[in-house]
C-alpha cells in the first residue's frame, strides 16, 4: 500500500488529472464505503492498516440500493463516501444527482473505453453469472455443456435460482441471453426459458442464498456466480461452461458532498488499483477488467465474459411479469 501511494503521488504529479489529496485524506480520518459486492472486509482492513483511515463498509443489497441511498441523501443524511453497485443502480443515483461526476481517478488508466465513458463511474468488474454445480454428485459427463442443457427434465427439481419474476439481474441476465444471440433465435430462447421452469427450479431472493443447497445436495445445480467457487474454497462446488458468460457490470463513485471527500477519493483510487484487483479476483473470485487478471478459477482466463445491457425500471418491471407468467404457469 505504502507503494501504492507512492505511485498515486507520482501520478498526481506527473500529470494533469486530479488525483486524491492524500494529506487531506489523512486529517479527514474516515472513508465510507456503501456496497453490494461481499467478502471485501480484508481488503477495507488492508487499506486502513496501510494508511491510517478507517474504512467502514456498508452492505445493501441490491435489491435496497437505490432506495436506501436515496432516502438518506433527500434527508440530507447520507454517510457513504464511496458508492459500489451494479452500473444500472449507479446510473439511476447519478440522475437523482447524488454522485461526483467530477472525480477522475488516474488508476482507471487502462480499463476498456466502455468502462469509463461515463463520468463520475468507473465500471471495475463484471458481476458474471453462469451455473455452478456439486462436483461431487454430479458426474463429469452430464455436466451442463450449453444453456438448453439447464431444460433437460433429468434437472427437474434440482436446480436453485434467483427469482426471476423479481430479481433485478436475474431478469437482465434472462433477457440478455436472447439480445446477445446466446440462442439461435427467439424461439429457441423462448424454448429454453420454458423447459427451465418445466424443472421446477427452487426460487431463492438473490444468488447469496443460491451454493447452500448445492453445497448440501438439495439441489445439484445452481444458476448464480462462479465467484463462490473461490470465496467458499471448502465446498464441493465448480461451473459448467454452458457458452458465453453475461453479466452486470459493477460500478464504483464517489459520493457527491461526501461528508469524507479526499478520503473517498483515495479509497477509489486504491480500490482500481492493479494490486486491489488481483486481489478482488484472487480472494473473491471477482472477473475484473484490470488488463491480465483473472479469477483463478480452471478455464476462466479464457471464458468469454460479456456485460449485458441497463434495463429501465418500466422494463425490469414488464419482463419479471412475463417471467412469471412463464416460470409461476401451473
Amino acid at each position: 500500500m505504502q507503494k501504492f501511494l507512492s505511485c498515486l503521488l507520482g501520478v498526481a504529479v506527473a500529470t494533469s488529472v486530479y488525483a486524491a489529496d492524500v494529506v487531506k485524506a489523512k486529517k479527514e480520518g474516515t472513508a465510507n464505503l456503501y456496497a453490494n459486492i461481499t467478502a471485501i472486509e480484508p481488503l477495507m482492513e488492508a487499506f486502513s492498516q496501510s494508511t491510517g483511515i478507517k474504512a467502514l463498509y456498508t452492505r445493501v443489497s441490491t435489491a435496497k440500493y437505490v432506495s436506501t441511498v436515496l432516502t438518506e441523501h433527500m434527508a440530507g443524511k447520507l454517510q457513504a463516501d464511496l458508492l459500489q453497485g451494479p452500473l444500472p443502480v449507479l446510473q439511476i443515483l447519478k440522475d437523482k444527482g447524488v454522485i461526483d461526476t467530477n472525480y477522475v481517478s488516474p488508476l482507471a488508466a487502462g480499463y476498456p473505453d466502455w468502462a469509463v465513458k461515463e463520468a463520475g463511474i468507473v465500471q471495475f468488474a463484471i458481476e458474471y453469472v453462469a451455473p455452478i454445480y456439486n462436483t461431487q454428485l454430479v458426474k463429469e459427463a452430464d455436466v451442463p455443456k450449453s444453456y438448453a442443457d439447464l431444460a433437460d427434465p433429468k434437472w427437474k427439481d434440482k436446480i436453485v435460482m434467483p427469482d426471476p419474476s423479481s430479481h433485478a439481474t436475474t431478469i437482465s441476465w434472462l433477457v440478455g441471453l436472447k439480445e446477445a444471440k446466446v440462442f439461435e433465435n427467439d424461439d429457441a430462447w423462448m424454448a429454453f426459458l420454458k423447459g427451465l421452469s418445466a424443472n421446477k427450479p427452487m426460487f431463492v431472493k438473490s444468488f447469496s442464498p443460491t451454493p447452500a443447497p448445492v453445497e448440501s445436495g438439495e439441489k445439484l445445480i445452481a444458476i448464480s456466480m462462479p465467484k463462490y467457487i473461490i470465496t467458499k474454497p471448502k465446498s464441493p462446488l465448480g461451473w459448467a461452461n454452458v457458452g458465453p458468460i453475461l453479466g452486470s457490470p459493477r460500478g464504483i463513485s464517489v459520493a457527491k458532498n461526501a461528508p469524507h471527500p479526499e478520503a473517498a477519493r483515495l479509497l477509489m483510487d486504491y480500490w482500481l488499483s492493479r494490486d486491489t484487483m488481483k486481489t478482488l479476483a484472487s480472494k473473491v473470485g471477482e472477473y475484473v477488467l484490470t488488463p491480465g487478471i483473472y479469477p483463478p478459477i480452471a478455464g476462466m482466463d479464457k471464458a468469454q465474459v460479456i456485460p449485458i445491457r441497463e434495463l429501465s425500471d418500466d422494463e425490469i418491471k414488464t419482463w419479471g411479469n412475463t417471467f412469471k407468467q412463464i416460470f409461476y404457469a401451473k
